[in-house]
């Protein structure tokens, strides 16, 4: 009957593998969905049960005999991943402390470019906690400190080795000053001289704060603004403690210094005046190295001034916006006028009217 399936007007299909009924059997019942990686003419032609192809539509069985037919699958872990360690800059402990989330893409930066962008960030947002902390006093000190001042922080980089000789010029001069009122109280028990050591304190209590404040102040407070006016307010004051200096290192008698005039006329052929006299020569020393620290530090500044573009009339315009428009200089002006005008009127009330 097998001649029947043939096509009466095609070829022939005489010893043709795949005209066997078994072989188109096996073709038929081939699932379509069935890919070819997974097709097997021969898996059915087997004598115990159907063998299948392992493949991705059927994955091998695990467990033995008897074994459920499941795929393998990765049980998920509970634990949670360490978390990462990141290294705060100065500008992400500020930020830390106002509430702020730290960022790893900040972490990342190099230390080039922290010093070229973090230090501006810091001196320039309004959040930057400025609290006070010179001088620095301890917590139960019954003084608090009266300056906020941070060089590394509110100095531009190309100044700060500047500001900093600044302040230890300005360390030196009160280490001077006490070296001086020892000097004095030494030349007191030596020779009854009370003037050099009385003197001498009152230097020390006028001179150490009034010079931090007149000049040192107005320094750092032109490198950290780039203020004219501060430039010269520090050129007025550091001039005349130059001259202040030179004169304390020559050491008049009865002047309050132990400079070198006094130390000289203190030498003497006994053993005492000797070790007076170079006591009272290395005491003047130090104030000839201070009064050449001034003038080396008054040219390198004056530099510095000459060549950034600031002026006599920056300085002008400074004063006008910040000093004159000073909510308290503008009270104490409109109450010195009232009290003028009162004064007016109440001698116009007294005049006699004819």
């Amino acid at each position: 009957m097998s001649g029947f399936d043939e096509n009466p007007f095609g070829e022939p299909n005489i010893n043709d593998p795949f005209s066997d009924p078994a072989i188109r059997r096996a073709v038929s019942s081939t699932p379509a969905n069935r890919g070819l990686e997974d097709y097997n003419p021969f898996a059915e032609q087997g004598s115990q049960g159907t063998a299948q192809v392992r493949g991705a539509s059927n994955p091998p069985i695990y467990g033995g005999i008897g074994a459920t037919q499941q795929p393998a699958t990765l049980q998920p872990s509970n634990q949670e991943p360490p978390a990462t360690n990141y290294v705060r800059t100065p500008q992400q402990t500020v930020n830390t402390s106002l509430g702020s989330t730290l960022s790893p893409t900040s972490d990342q930066r190099s230390e080039s470019g922290w010093k070229a962008g973090t230090e501006e960030d810091i001196r320039n947002t309004p959040y930057y906690p400025k609290r006070n902390n010179w001088p620095p006093l301890p917590d139960k000190c019954c003084c608090q400190p009266c300056f906020h001042q941070d060089i590394d922080v509110e100095i531009h980089t190309d100044f700060q080795k500047v500001v900093r000789q600044l302040y230890r010029l300005w360390m030196f001069h009160g280490c001077i000053l006490i070296l001086n009122v020892i000097g004095g109280f030494i030349l007191l028990l030596c020779t009854g001289a009370f003037s050099t050591f009385g003197l001498g304190i009152l230097y020390l209590i006028l001179f150490t704060p009034f010079s931090f404040l007149c000049w040192f102040r107005p320094a750092y407070k032109a490198f950290k603004n780039d203020s004219s006016f501060n430039f010269m307010v520090f050129f007025f004051v550091f001039f005349f403690q130059l001259i202040v200096t030179g004169i304390q290192a020559i050491g008049i008698p009865g002047s309050g210094t132990c400079g070198i005039i006094l130390a000289i006329t203190m030498f003497d052929n006994t053993a005492k005046g000797i070790f007076l006299g170079f006591l009272l020569l290395l005491i003047a020393l130090c104030f000839v190295l201070a009064a050449c620290g001034d003038l080396l530090l008054l040219t390198k500044i004056h530099r510095i001034y000459r060549s950034s573009d600031a002026s006599v009339s920056k300085a002008q315009q400074e004063f006008a916006t910040t000093f004159l428009r000073n909510e308290h200089v503008q009270n104490a002006a409109s109450n010195v006028a009232a009290t003028a005008v009162r004064a007016q009127m109440a001698n116009a009330a007294n005049q006699p009217r004819y």
